[in-house]
């Protein structure tokens, strides 16, 4: 009997760690996204909520009847690392007009259970023109009914709204084309993760521009932490309520770190306030820490520099780095060698110079950057990247490697095909397939990675 339990304790550690990192990486995880994934959060939703409740201080709904679940994840710091995509047109990411329209429209299908593509587009339309600070809708022009379906589309991958009849992308074509909705209103409220509603913060149109950082740091201020949370300045670090309580200080610093070591690529030392850094390295604080990355299933690579968490199944990871899946990825990685060897940082003509050098190499390479200004594209998207995964960070106008970039080395391969080309006294460089770069991912000797 004794082995039974242990067995059934052993396999709901399991699925809690699995379902942890399932949320981490898909907040809105839908049955029918993943039923799959869906059906262990909804068997363990208890021991999820209270994982994630301790442990970053986020909110965890589970709704088995609708089939969803909803983390809220909650950051006192803007990351726009995760911009909403376009489903369309190689998911580039929204402009300001979409978010505009994904608002709005997403204001007015909370009173609608069932609509028509044309009656939502009349509604956006009516809003738009009674509103003298949003450009007016016009669904005449191409462009807008574009940017429409791509709004829509997105609210059809959240599960807001699902197509009973037609087609979303014919509205593109034409104007009169009849697509029928039903809107999940529920789900459509959950979306949000702030937890200070947008009206409450009701100031005049004109002031916005001139509050908005003050008002964005409104839209996530927690009140558990007692006081007020100030705007956290350069966008580093997280600011620490004021006026707070013990008790209440030390909840905010427990979950100041680990919303950020569970959210962040790296999680580097010197990014933490003094106060967070005292409480990572404290007894307490590194009990804490580890309990939690094991009950994830995480592995824990700790260094001078910081902390960097392992998902040894990759169930957590939603962008992949070394990955030959877009182009910018693959410059990110070759050009990561030369911002490394570069100790005071590459200027942005020196990364130009670097994503031509790249572009000549590989003539049949990155096609979609055959212009004149081409190799500047490449080298900003790849630093960009590079950003994003905590490899590297831009101080005044250079760009300077982290020291996680350091795990990275980089090494010239040659296919089979290559090989026996040269066997045969052929041409045997390297092909601009991507498989020139390859990393075998490793931590390096010393304090860096």
């Amino acid at each position: 009997m004794s082995t039974l339990a242990n067995q059934l304790a052993a396999a709901e550690r399991e699925e809690v760690a699995r379902g942890i990192r399932l949320l981490l990486a898909r907040p809105l995880l839908t049955e029918a996204a993943d039923p799959v994934g869906f059906d262990v959060v909804r068997r363990r939703r208890e021991p999820l909520a209270k994982w994630f409740d301790y442990t970053c201080g986020w909110s965890l709904v589970v709704e088995p009847r609708r089939g969803y679940a909803r983390l809220a994840k909650v950051r006192p710091t803007a990351d726009a690392s995760r911009p909403a995509r376009r489903p369309r047109s190689g998911r580039a990411p929204f402009d300001r007009r979409r978010y505009v329209l994904l608002c709005v429209a997403a204001a007015e299908l909370l009173s609608i259970p069932v609509t028509t593509i044309g009656m939502l587009a009349e509604r956006v339309v009516q809003a738009t023109a009674a509103d003298g600070a949003l450009p007016a809708f016009e669904p005449v022009n191409r462009q807008e009914r574009t940017a429409f379906v791509d709004v829509l589309k997105l609210l059809e991958s959240y599960g807001v709204l699902r197509a009973v009849d037609g087609a979303t992308e014919a509205y593109v074509e034409s104007a009169e084309a009849k697509v029928l909705y039903r809107v999940d209103t529920t789900l459509l409220m959950r979306l949000p993760a702030a937890p200070v509603g947008a009206s409450r913060q009701a100031v005049p149109p004109d002031e916005v521009p001139l509050r908005f950082e003050e008002l964005l740091s409104g839209l996530v201020r927690e009140r558990r932490y007692g006081g007020s949370a100030p705007p956290a300045g350069d966008g580093q670090t997280e600011s620490e309520p004021e006026a707070a309580s013990e008790a209440q200080r030390n909840l905010w610093l427990r979950h100041s770190v680990l919303r950020r070591l569970f959210d962040d690529p790296v999680l580097y030392r010197v990014d933490l306030t003094a106060d967070e850094l005292a409480y990572v390295t404290s007894l307490t604080g590194r009990q804490i820490l580890r309990r939690a990355v094991e009950q994830a299933g995480f592995v824990l690579e700790e260094r001078a520099e910081g902390f960097l968490l392992v998902d040894p199944d990759a169930i957590a990871t939603d962008v992949r780095f070394p990955d030959d899946a877009s182009t910018a990825r693959i410059a990110a990685l070759l050009l990561l060698e030369h911002i490394c060897a570069a100790p005071g940082g590459l200027l942005p003509e020196q990364l130009s110079e670097a994503g031509g050098e790249l572009m000549r190499r590989f003539p049949r390479w990155a096609m979609a950057y055959r212009s004149e200004d081409g190799a500047t594209r490449l080298a900003q998207d790849a630093v960009r990247v590079l950003c994003d995964a905590g490899l590297a960070h831009r101080a005044g106008v250079r760009t300077l490697a982290r020291p996680a970039a350091h795990r990275y080395r980089v090494v010239e391969t040659k296919s089979t095909a290559a090989h026996d080309q040269h066997a045969d006294g052929k041409d045997s460089d390297v092909q601009e397939t991507g498989n020139a770069a390859a990393t075998d991912g490793s931590p390096v000797e010393g304090g860096l990675w």
